[in-house]
This record gives structure tokens, C-alpha cells and sequence, in this order.
């Protein structure tokens, strides 16, 4: 039976202009979108830190950013195409402690690790891809990307500080929480010293809301229209240095900037039609 594809590749010399093109990407095959609330998070401290939370309870958030994503792959079994990806955030938070004697606030850092799992279609594949590098020569090795498992990716938006309280813990077995050595070391590097994890004194815990998406996506190849790029025809304006307003001039006023977001109606169901499931410990 003839294949009556389309076969990329095929054809050679320039592409004519409006013309259909073969590009290589990668094709979603499933996505799902979470809000996710973690109540009281340890977060881990260097020897600052731990020093300015033992002499204050008045601690603040000034800042949180998710600078690590870890995403594990492992097939779901007897479900054929199916997928769980183990997520584990690892968020820096900026903070501030108030200490007496002290003019002004103490800022010092912190670590926090969280938890996330999701289950998603992901498809099959057999095929493994070799590809080219910038040193690939006689001596190199090519290295290579598996389509057995489908690629994994994670979209967040910086974390919503909840709250934060300071707590009195006295664990003598060292056992109250995830020991800090599960923390990766290029992220205990983001702290001005070493993690401490000590059995007496305080503790610092956390809330956080998360927004995220989170989609499996495998390599493939696609025909689009295209149009072969033109030279602009918008000049570069350059700043009159005599009257420095004058470029500031032909700008247009940023109305949406001072016009509140709409608020649009929420649906009560839970119509995401994703198979997200929440773990928060």
C-alpha cells in the first residue's frame, strides 16, 4: 500500500517564497494546569540564618524564586502510554528578622524543597535520536536522545508566600523533617555557607501557592507555511542629545499598564480535564 505522506526533506535548493517548510520540534502530547497550596514547608538555613531565628520570632518573606526543577519519568504500569512525573521545586526565599538591638531588619536566605506528582499521557516510542554537537569530529561521541520516555517540562511562575512562622522544635533524633541533605548542592551553593540542621532550637516553616503546567512532549516533524524574512523598513530612532525627551516623546502612553485586570467569572468545576495528582507533603 503507497504512503501518501508528505516526506520532509525531499526536494532540495531554495525554498520559494510563501512556500511550505519542514521544521523539527517537539508536539505536545498531553498537558495538565494546578494551583497547588503547601502548608508549612521547612525551610532549611545556613548558620546566619539559624542564628537570627533563635534570637527573634518576627520573621518576614521578601521574596521567593524556583530556581531548581527535578523531574523524574517512570512508566505507569499496566497503563500503557502512561506516565508519572515527580517533581521536586527547590525555592530560594529572601527573608527579613527583626532583632533587638538591632536599627534595621536582618535579611538573611533560605531553601525550601517541595513535592509535586502528576500523571500524564506521554505516548510510545522506539526510535532513539542522535544529533550533532559544535565539537562533534572523529574523536568526540555524538550523544544521543532516548524516545522511550517522552520529555518532561514544567512551566511556574514565582511562588505566593502564604505565611511564615517560627517554631520551637527540640527533635533529639534529627528526624522532624526531610534531612537537608536531600537538598542538591548546586542549590545549597545559592547560601552564603553550608546548610545546618541542628536538633535543639527554632525552626522556620512556610506556605507557599504555586501555579504551574506541566506538559509531555516528544521530538517531530511538521510542514508549515512560510515566508522567507525581509529586511525591515522601521528605521532605529537615535536620541537627539541636545533634547533627551524627544524620543521619550513619540512613545504611546502605556494605558493597559493603569487599567485594572478584568475580572472574568470562574467556573466552580473542575473542567481542566488534566489527571494531576496532588501531593503535598
Amino acid at each position: 500500500m503507497p504512503d501518501n505522506r508528505t516526506v520532509c526533506g525531499q526536494g532540495g535548493g531554495t525554498t520559494p517564497r510563501n512556500d511550505t517548510i519542514c521544521i523539527d520540534t517537539y508536539r505536545v502530547l498531553d498537558s495538565c494546569r494546578d494551583r497547588d497550596c503547601y502548608e508549612d514547608v521547612r525551610v532549611y538555613l545556613d548558620e546566619n540564618g539559624q542564628n537570627l531565628i533563635n534570637q527573634t520570632c518576627v520573621v518576614r518573606a521578601v521574596d521567593a524564586q524556583i530556581t531548581t526543577v527535578e523531574i523524574v519519568i517512570d512508566e505507569v504500569p499496566f497503563n500503557d502510554g502512561f506516565f508519572q512525573l515527580t517533581l521536586h521545586y527547590y525555592v530560594l526565599i529572601t527573608l527579613e528578622a527583626c532583632v533587638n538591638g538591632a536599627p534595621r531588619g536582618q535579611t538573611f536566605y533560605g531553601i525550601a524543597a517541595i513535592e509535586k506528582r502528576a500523571v500524564l499521557w506521554g505516548g510510545e516510542g522506539n526510535v532513539t535520536v542522535f544529533r550533532s554537537t559544535d565539537q562533534g569530529d572523529f574523536c568526540n561521541c555524538i550523544t544521543d536522545i532516548s524516545t522511550n520516555h517522552p520529555i518532561g517540562v514544567v512551566e511556574t511562575v514565582p511562588p505566593i508566600v502564604l505565611s511564615v512562622k517560627v517554631v520551637d522544635c527540640h527533635c533529639p533524633c534529627g528526624c522532624c523533617d526531610i534531612g537537608c541533605l536531600n537538598i542538591p548542592e548546586c542549590v545549597a551553593n545559592l547560601l552564603d555557607g553550608p546548610l545546618v540542621d541542628p536538633d535543639d532550637g527554632n525552626r522556620l516553616y512556610i506556605s507557599f501557592g504555586i501555579f504551574s503546567v506541566i506538559r509531555l512532549q516528544r521530538p517531530a516533524q511538521y510542514l508549515i507555511s512560510a515566508s522567507p524574512y525581509s529586511v525591515p523598513d522601521k528605521e532605529c530612532h537615535t536620541t537627539d542629545d541636545s533634547d533627551p525627551c524627544s524620543l521619550f516623546r513619540t512613545l504611546a502612553f502605556p494605558v493597559d499598564e493603569f487599567t485594572p485586570t478584568a475580572f472574568f467569572k470562574t467556573d466552580t468545576t473542575d473542567g481542566r480535564g488534566c489527571r494531576c495528582t496532588r501531593d503535598h507533603t
